[in-house]
């Protein structure tokens, strides 16, 4: 869900209603990703502001009132502070890599994972494969590749931590 796009709230309510109402008939979603607009010089909205911060809180805080507790909640955090988002129910951080770009907004570069620990301050930072560790532990992953997702995964379903 990108916000800031013209959308009003009822808007973001409405997508993120339906978006409930699909999981809890097909059980299939696994995160709903919510990502501020950032204006771009020379596109159609390069003029129009960015969501504030509260909208952005705001809509995290609906997100998790509304999506079942099983979709996870995704936000980028080389976009927007993760901690106090997190603080209203985000709890993925997206695919972050230090060799990688954000290939929609590169002038916002991916933080360290050193970095990313400091702004989550007292939260711990856990990474995840592909796959969210509930679908891990239920085996929706195919066959061919069962050996190599249960070699690089953990009891809880996170990445194993190799030394």
């Amino acid at each position: 869900m990108l916000v800031g796009i013209g959308e009003t709230l009822d808007d973001r309510i409405n997508s993120l209603q339906l978006i409930a109402e699909l999981h809890e008939e097909y059980g299939h979603i696994q995160e709903v990703i919510i990502q501020n607009f950032t204006p771009k010089p020379g596109t159609p909205m390069a003029d129009c502001p960015p969501p504030t911060d509260e909208e952005m809180m705001q809509t995290v805080l609906i997100a998790r009132e509304i999506l079942p507790e099983d979709v996870t909640i995704q936000v980028a955090p080389n976009l927007v502070d993760p901690y106090v988002l997190i603080q209203c129910g985000a709890t993925d951080l997206g695919g972050i890599s230090p060799v990688t770009v954000d290939w929609i907004n590169p002038e916002a570069q991916w933080p360290s994972a050193e970095k990313l620990r400091e702004m989550l301050r007292d939260i711990p930072l856990k990474e995840r494969l592909p796959i969210y560790p509930q679908y891990l532990k239920k085996g929706w992953y195919s066959d061919p590749i069962k050996d190599l997702v249960l070699s690089l995964s953990d009891e809880e379903g996170y990445r194993k931590e190799f030394v």
